[in-house]
């Protein structure tokens, strides 16, 4: 079994950045994608970015793309979500998802962590 526990979450003013991390632990970890969805009270979960395990592939949400950048540290089994610019809509808990098989659908992934609140002040 992997766990995935998600860090960095917290309280910012609007323009202000925050750095979520997401660290995988347990049996050999080698997923083929990694990715962060958020939910907001209210709505449905969303993608926001995700990222290959091998190879240099990305891909976000057009509503983050340019202020969000995803990255890893595979020696670490660590996925980052680098979140700049951060507007009051990105207010919601943030998830890492891992061993994606598609990357923006929530149920093609078999790993999620527990979530980390993400709150910007207007």
């Amino acid at each position: 079994q992997v766990q995935l526990v998600e860090s960095g979450g917290g309280l910012v003013q609007a323009g202000g950045s925050l750095r979520l991390s997401c660290v995988a632990s347990g049996r050999t970890f080698s997923p083929y994608i990694m990715g962060w969805f958020r939910q907001a009270p209210g709505k449905e979960r969303e993608f926001v970015a995700a990222i290959r395990w091998s190879g240099p592939s990305t891909y976000y949400a057009g509503s983050v793309k340019g202020r969000f950048t995803i990255s890893r540290d595979n020696a670490k089994n660590t996925v980052y979500l680098q979140m700049n610019s951060l507007k009051a809509e990105d207010t919601a808990v943030y998830y890492c998802a891992g061993n994606g098989r598609t990357y923006y659908r929530a149920q093609e992934y078999d790993y999620w962590g527990q979530g980390t609140q993400v709150t910007v002040s207007s």
